[in-house]
């Protein structure tokens, strides 16, 4: 089982500069704070509100405003732009957005600074603005799991190595690198369900670097290149490293199907006894290379299983 360090809920707090940044927003006016809550990925058009139906209105919701919405303001009289503007501002929603660079009314502006709400304003139209801000809020706010391990893309197949302390896990992830592999996190790996697949990146504060035993910590981007690192990758299997057991069976066929769960989601795993003698870093480009053949319909074990009933039959008919 994993090694679970940190596990943050469906919602966050993020800077106001930074959510500007991230998304090309123009900012109209901030708020009272330096950062806003966001618990939800779903995204409000206050169409209704501004026309004054709130039952059900979803005020924990980024509040998105379009060419229909401004236009339906500008046709009511100033007493009721400031009603409706005000009623709508009353919400501690986290933010406002005007697409198309919509000049903002400014009742609507009023209301906002009376009440301390934060407004941006988008070059986009408000279909591409909100498919735009949909994906930032899914990766933002994707469950998060931080896990003991190590993650390295391996011919573009995400191979996720876990196992205990000192077993080998960052050696094994070194000698990749020096054959031409990519790091994407070692010692601590954050991994997000975003839709139906995990990604896996590195903590800000020690992404690119390895802690090596005997040597101590290195910095792979200066040492290797930015070719030997990447900022995150799909995982797409597991490799648990134990100690060989001699009283333990291990799979020798490729037959005894086995999952390793993250996010409520499944990955393969495949565990692989360390003893000298065993070139880990080559047994870990074999299943990388396996996993590849596996997802384009190519299993060695029925392949061999076919040769083996043609065989006998061949005889049989002899």
């Amino acid at each position: 089982m994993p090694i679970i360090t940190e596990l943050q809920e469906n919602e966050t707090d993020v800077l106001i500069k930074d959510f500007a940044e991230r998304l090309n927003l123009e900012i109209l006016h901030r708020g009272k704070k330096r950062k806003m809550h966001i618990a939800t990925f779903n995204i409000n058009r206050p169409g209704l509100q501004l026309a004054g139906y709130y039952e059900h209105f979803s005020a924990e919701r980024v509040q998105v405003i379009g060419v229909q919405d401004t236009s339906y303001l500008k046709h009511k009289t100033h007493e009721e732009r400031v009603l409706a503007c005000e009623n709508l501002c009353k919400f501690d929603f986290p933010c406002l957005v005007l697409t198309t660079v919509l000049e903002p009314i400014p009742e609507l502006m009023d209301a906002a600074k009376k009440y301390g709400r934060n407004v941006f304003r988008s070059s986009l139209r408000s279909t591409a603005f909100m498919n735009e801000i949909s994906i930032y809020l899914n990766e933002l706010l994707a469950p998060t799991e931080t896990i003991h391990g190590v993650l390295v893309d391996l011919f573009g197949v995400g191979v996720l190595i876990v196992g205990n302390s000192s077993v080998g896990k960052s050696e094994t992830a070194l000698e990749l690198i020096q054959r031409g592999h990519r790091l994407v996190a070692d010692d601590a790996v954050c991994i997000k369900r975003i839709s139906d697949k995990l990604v896996g990146t590195a903590p800000e504060n020690i992404r690119h670097f390895m802690e090596v035993r005997g040597i101590g910590i290195i910095d792979i981007s200066a040492m290797y290149g930015a070719g030997a690192i990447r900022q995150s990758k799909v995982v797409d299997l597991a490799v648990r490293l134990e100690r060989w057991d001699e009283n333990k069976q291990y799979d020798r066929l490729g037959d005894e199907a086995q999952f390793y769960t993250l996010l409520e989601t499944e990955l393969p795993l495949y565990v692989i006894p360390v003893k000298p003698g065993r070139n880990l870093s080559v047994i870990l480009e074999v299943v990388a290379r396996n996993h590849r053949l596996k997802s384009m319909g190519f299993n060695a074990l029925e392949e061999l299983q076919n040769r083996i009933a043609a065989s006998m039959a061949a005889k049989s008919e002899e």
